[in-house]
């Protein structure tokens, strides 16, 4: 049995809270207007920040079904709406032919049908029934612009438009989340039709909050430490900063280790789990590590 949407802010942010997201009022405010106005709800950020965690979270939290669309470079219809599925249509046109029974029209009104149509997320998303489901479409920067045309019908419209069997309509708009890590410009048409939010880093404060949901094993020296020292890294000049997802990953790690407490050597061995690119840690390592895990220690003693 699927439960009604939040009915306030505060609702929504105890929502959150009780799955172990961690989300400033600005989001919840965001995220309850998006449900509330029925509404898609279109989140922008760094990659790692929570966004597509968004998603996951409302689907178990309302207990509906998640659908998922992950975006990529060259997406289509087919694998984004529907397609036909032509083996089993040169299946039947080989048997009708066999039999000989069927009229060249009754062939095709028949191979076109919905017995033969294979359901994709944007199609099953509109084709729900009972509870709308929600409707992920995960890193939409990564699709080309002709997707985003094709978007506008079902974001504007609930509907798709199959020709073989005409509009497809949602008796109920499904629940939408859209993300983008913003390597590209999403255009403005796809922009009007959401409510927005950017989603940032989170300050220490609600980092450390993060890290006592998600990894609760951690001491609470070392959490504070683990928080001070990526903090400090995302003021740097680097290709690709660290997000929660990999503060949480780190903390985990160093927990494994056996760590209480950050110290210079098992940072320098760590620093792939932080960040992904070489020349990252080049910079990080050695000197600089070991400076910011001395200012990691006083600010976390401080705090």
């Amino acid at each position: 049995m699927s439960k009604a949407p939040p009915a306030s802010i505060d609702a929504t942010q105890t929502l959150l809270a009780e799955a172990d997201y961690v989300a400033e009022r600005s989001l919840a405010t965001a995220l309850y207007l998006s449900l509330a106005m029925k509404r898609p709800l279109f989140l922008e950020g760094e990659a790692g920040v929570g966004k597509t965690e968004i998603a996951k979270v409302i689907a178990t939290v309302l207990e509906r079904e998640l659908l998922r669309l992950q975006c990529y470079e060259g997406l289509d219809i087919a694998q984004a709406a529907y397609e036909w599925n032509y083996s089993r249509q040169m299946i039947e046109i080989r048997m009708a032919e066999a039999e000989g029974v069927k009229s060249r029209e009754g062939l095709a009104q028949d191979i076109f049908s919905e017995r033969f149509l294979v359901r994709r997320p944007l199609l099953r998303a509109l084709e729900g029934v009972g509870a709308p489901p929600v409707l992920l479409i995960d890193e939409l920067d990564r699709t080309d612009e002709p997707f985003e045309a094709y978007l506008l019908e079902v974001l504007s419209e609930w509907q798709i438009t199959i020709p073989e069997l005409g509009t497809i309509h949602a008796e109920e708009p499904p629940i939408v989340i859209i993300t983008s890590n913003r390597t590209r410009e999403i255009h403005d048409a796809v922009k009007r039709r959401c409510f927005y939010h950017w989603v940032d880093y989170p300050d220490a404060a609600r980092e450390l909050e993060i890290l006592k949901r998600k990894a609760p094993k951690s001491a609470e020296r070392l959490s504070k430490e683990v928080v001070a020292f990526v903090q400090r890294l995302r003021g740097m000049d680097l290709f690709k900063l660290p997000g929660v997802a990999e503060t949480i990953d780190w903390a985990n790690c160093l927990v494994a280790l056996d760590r209480m407490a950050l110290d210079p050597e098992t940072v320098n061995n760590t620093l792939g789990v932080l960040l992904k690119y070489q020349d990252d840690i080049e910079k990080v390592a050695g000197e600089e590590a070991e400076r910011l895990v001395n200012e990691a220690k006083s600010a976390a003693t401080a705090a």
